[in-house]
């Protein structure tokens, strides 16, 4: 059965099928906006976020979207107070996490995930015991 829901943007009815709650048209007019930014620094490097946002006419939270979703990057050191990581609060360039906070965050899932598969094979040996015939010795 088919998902459907409202854009969260234009507010149409569409079959959602993932990612952010978007109609066709919205994600189509993102997508353009990114090409536009993505052209408007190949041709002015270094552009600061709000120089971009006025002279292409888009918002400085789509921008900051395009960041967060490693879409684009910030260079240089200085000035960055636009992106934060969201676990450290550490100044980043792109994404949502710095680096130590993804490395701790990877060790962790990969830990709980082997926890996980250890757990459900003991269940599963368990569960072979405790169907097994046993003979008794008369």
């Amino acid at each position: 059965m088919p998902d459907v829901r409202n854009c969260s943007r234009c507010g149409k009815i569409f079959n959602y099928i993932g990612g952010a709650p978007l109609c066709p048209v919205c994600r189509e007019r993102d997508e353009e906006e990114y090409k536009t930014v993505k052209e408007y620094l190949y041709k002015y490097p270094g552009a600061s976020l709000s120089e971009v946002s006025v002279e292409l006419d888009v918002s400085v939270e789509k921008i900051k979207r395009f960041l967060k979703e490693g879409r684009l990057e910030i260079i240089g050191e200085e000035g960055n107070m636009f992106l934060e990581c969201e676990n450290c609060g550490k100044a980043i360039r792109t994404g949502r996490f710095c680096d130590e906070c993804e490395r701790d965050m990877k060790r962790n899932f990969q830990s709980t995930a082997k926890d996980i598969t250890s757990k459900h094979e003991e269940e599963e040996k368990a569960k072979e015991n405790r169907f097994k015939m046993r003979y008794l010795n008369k």
